[in-house]
């Protein structure tokens, strides 16, 4: 008789934890908590020593404007480094840089360009950073699971938004912002820890190693041949100039409207993470076919256009809340969707330059953004400039909405496609 043969390694059910999953996963939830309550606590510390959106602003580019010039060398670096020290090193230095502003801020010593200082270096290391935990996702996970476990990796940064966000606005009155700084700084060592126990593969070339700068050109070459990446990550930058300055609006709004005010606002940016986690569970339990994602991407975009259009029109607390809550639900099954293509549609050693880069062009010019924004609410209405921002956004989709290629990527099915079908 003969005996009977197990089945093969490849049709056996794909398992999506395991302990490199998991330490990545848990040292994020730590550092994103403390980034929820240090931001909130940063924003209205300006506000109240300065009393200026302008200088809000200035600060908010100053720390993107290092990660926008850096990404597309960062992402080169990431590509040819360790990962795992890379992200153990970037969570050390921003540790002690935040930890620094804590204290400097307990003793009274704190100085506005010490702030800017922070901010810059924690946006820089984030260069690194980010791109490289994009790298890592798929090394570390099957790729038959891989929507689940960028679904399931931003449930816990967004389960930490939640706290954070809905915490952060009443620890800023109750504790101040030197415990929250402390806090944010503590949590990057903590990550930091966590991290140097994760197993990560090494990096296995295509091609013999190129030296810094054909690497780079190498990463370009690579997105410049697929229309619809080219697409995605070139509009990426029109859409995220204007709504980055619409979101950065919302905080001045509620300090400048008295019956809102930064509880209320720490309240409601924990409905929007609430939506967010909701939307990244929806997304790891529910299994969207290829061939439907670019309808559900659409859907999605029109609906988180509107709500923001909407958002300042009536600052009636609970209508303002349900459409915050509905924006990051969308928003959340949007990141997943576009994360999952790049992932699946990027070569192991292009990864790096290819988050890199999407980094840089997509946030080039949130410097920009942020300076103009709070320079403008010195001049016109709040409200008219957040509903005019996102009405620009809903506008720069049509590109997309229109584009064929950006059709064949965003529904881009491994099983049944190769590379060369969505060129």
């Amino acid at each position: 008789m003969k005996e009977e043969t197990k089945p093969p390694a490849a049709d056996t059910k794909p398992k999506l934890w395991n302990i490199n999953f998991f330490l990545l996963w848990q040292g994020q939830l730590v550092s994103a908590l403390g980034d929820v309550a240090y931001s909130i606590a940063l924003g209205f510390w300006i506000l109240a020593v300065t009393g200026s959106t302008a200088l809000m602003g200035t600060l908010m580019a100053a720390s993107s404007l290092p990660r926008v010039l850096i990404s597309p060398f960062a992402g080169v670096v990431v590509d040819r480094s360790d990962r795992k020290w890379l992200l153990v090193t970037m969570d050390v230095i921003r540790g002690v840089f935040v930890v620094f502003i804590g204290i400097a801020s307990y003793l009274r010593f704190i100085e506005i360009w010490m702030v800017f200082a922070a901010g810059m270096i924690i946006g820089a290391c984030g260069a690194f950073f980010n791109p490289a935990v994009s790298s890592i996702i798929p090394d570390i996970v099957d790729k038959r699971k891989l929507v689940q476990a960028n679904s399931v990796f931003n449930i816990i940064q967004t389960a930490s938004g939640i706290m954070g966000s809905s915490a952060g606005g009443i620890l800023f009155k109750v504790l101040g912002a030197s415990f929250l700084f402390l806090f944010n700084g503590l949590s990057y060592i903590f990550s930091a820890f966590t991290e140097v126990f994760i197993k990560v593969p090494k990096i296995i070339h295509e091609k013999a190693k190129l030296h810094f700068f054909a690497d780079m050109k190498d990463g370009l070459r690579f997105v410049w041949h697929f229309r619809g990446l080219r697409t995605l990550i070139t509009i990426a930058g029109l859409i995220n100039f204007f709504a980055v300055m619409g979101i950065m609006l919302i905080l001045p709004l509620f300090h400048q409207e008295k019956h809102l005010g930064p509880v209320l606002y720490g309240i409601i940016m924990g409905f929007f993470t609430g939506g967010l986690f909701l939307g990244f569970l929806f997304t790891s339990l529910v299994e969207f076919k290829p061939e439907r994602r670019f309808m559900v991407f659409s859907t999605c975009y029109l609906l988180m256009c509107g709500c923001m259009i909407l958002l300042p029109v009536h600052l009636y607390f609970p209508l303002m809340a349900a459409l915050v809550f509905l924006t990051g639900f969308v928003n959340a099954i949007l990141n997943t969707f576009i994360n999952t293509v790049m992932q699946l549609t990027t070569p192991q050693d292009k990864r790096g330059k290819v988050f890199g880069l999407l980094t840089s062009i997509a946030g080039g010019l949130m410097p920009v953004a942020f300076a103009l924004g709070g320079v403008l609410a010195e001049f016109f209405s709040i409200r008219l400039l957040i509903s005019a921002s996102f009405t620009v956004v809903l506008l720069c989709y049509l590109p997309m909405l229109l584009s064929a290629s950006f059709r064949r990527y965003v529904q881009f099915d491994p099983v049944r496609q190769t590379l060369q079908d969505i060129v």
